[in-house]
């Protein structure tokens, strides 16, 4: 009797073991539930310039890479700034809104690349708080989501008035200041994603089909590596 009574409560105990290591990980998967992916971006993360980026764009490969259990939602406006203050905030967006009613148990979020405009990076100041604000309203949700801040790619060209070196040597660092300080996960691209302009349009700015996977390999090794 007394070793039935052990056995049962060293079974309790491994249950337990796993229901935290589930938690751990992603609780919605352990449970046999759809895990909700959303992609918050500016036209990086929409898919401007692909052929057909409902397939193409870097969620559409990340959806594929993940495969069943997973519901990734592209949330990407193009030319959209992280700054509120800037020409074109996608917290203004439906995308925006959209991407919170999603209720998502994982964020990738990679804003920036407009911000580097001189006509939005005059208000520079006001980066770091605007995207505490974002930060805190997606913890606040009521999924609890993992959120993951990704560093803007290299531009290539200044297009549209966007520049590398405030990307690279501004940008960048304020996002993975805010990784610190919110203690979130970083996808650090401006790194991780090779400076190659034959991954990017003739534009200099946008993947193409090839960059796309790249960024979506990038992003699927970074999620398998920390939450699967």
């Amino acid at each position: 009797m007394k070793k039935l009574s052990l056995l049962l409560i060293m079974f309790v105990l491994c249950l337990c073991s796993v229901a935290q290591d589930c938690n751990k990980k992603c609780d919605n998967k352990c449970c046999g539930e759809i895990v909700r992916v959303a992609c918050v971006g500016n036209s990086i993360t929409e898919g401007f310039g692909l052929s057909y980026p409902n397939i193409q764009s870097w969620p559409s490969v990340l959806q594929q890479k993940l495969g069943e259990g997973f519901e990734v939602k592209n949330c990407g406006v193009s030319a959209r700034t992280l700054l509120n203050s800037g020409d074109l905030p996608y917290t203004k967006e439906k995308q925006w809104r959209d991407a919170k009613s999603f209720l998502p148990n994982i964020v990738i979020i990679k804003l920036g690349t407009n911000d580097s405009k001189p006509w939005n990076w005059k208000h520079k100041e006001d980066f770091v708080r605007d995207y505490q604000l974002m930060i805190d309203t997606l913890k606040a949700l009521s999924s609890h989501p993992s959120i993951y801040l990704c560093t803007p790619i290299h531009s290539e060209n200044v297009e549209w008035g966007i520049r590398d070196s405030v990307i690279t040597n501004e940008i960048a660092p304020l996002v993975r200041l805010l990784v610190c300080r919110n203690k979130l996960k970083l996808i650090d691209l401006n790194i991780l994603f090779p400076n190659d302009k034959n991954l990017l349009l003739d534009d200099g700015v946008h993947p193409n089909v090839d960059g796309s996977k790249r960024l979506a390999e990038i992003i699927y090794n970074e999620i398998k590596r920390k939450e699967l």
